[in-house]
């Protein structure tokens, strides 16, 4: 073996995360719920949260175009996502008018959604209940606020993620048998409803890995 020849092998690279890239519809509570997410994923997955757009369509057109640029732009570090998300609710007594059109483009696009009925805090409630029948979106809002459970106000939309971090299990266990309970039918025309876990159970599986 000649002198001088190195025999240190180069590290070998660390994988690129996998890349999530979510939209939500709330400027407030989901956007709170989803950065707690990412703080707690933090070298697991690389969360990103989209800038919010007050009504679905506009917003899932956010995540198509965010999708497109990524490996163009150099806040997205020139890398496409694995996966974009958008988070939705139906809204209810009256469904917002212009689900049913955001919903197809997220089709169309390849985009996946994550919908609740009537609205997210059913998703948070999930943490702390299964029980609940239909509620419209003020009633599902005022019943999360009951025994401060997660710090939740309606009026200021405030949330405390830590108290909802242990019971991330008994939610996904939960939207998942009130799925069950109602074959055939959607998040549309089920209330209440939500599939806020098929995003959070994969992301929270991945850290116990």
């Amino acid at each position: 073996m000649g002198r001088g020849r190195s025999l240190a092998r180069g590290r070998p690279k660390r994988p690129e995360l996998p890349r999530v890239l979510v939209y939500c519809e709330g400027e407030e509570t989901e956007e709170q719920y989803f950065k707690g997410l990412k703080a707690e994923l933090r070298g697991i997955v690389n969360v990103r949260i989209g800038s919010t757009s007050g009504e679905p369509v506009g917003l899932v057109r956010d995540a198509v175009k965010h999708r497109n640029r990524a490996p163009e732009s150099s806040s997205d570090r020139y890398t496409a996502y694995d996966e974009v998300w958008c988070v939705l609710d139906v809204e209810a007594p009256k469904p917002h008018p212009g689900l049913s059109q955001a919903l197809a483009t997220a089709r169309s696009e390849g985009i996946k959604v994550a919908l609740s009925n009537p609205c997210f805090e059913l998703w948070l409630l999930r943490h702390f209940q299964f029980a609940g029948g239909y509620s419209t979106s003020k009633q599902a809002q005022k019943l999360l606020e009951q025994g401060d459970r997660c710090g939740y106000r309606a009026d200021r939309k405030h949330l405390d993620y830590e108290r909802l971090r242990p019971l991330h299990g008994e939610a996904c266990a939960h939207a998942e048998r009130l799925r069950e309970s109602a074959p055939g039918m959607d998040a549309v025309s089920r209330n209440p409803w939500t599939d806020v876990d098929l995003l959070v159970g994969p992301l929270l599986r991945a850290r116990r890995r």
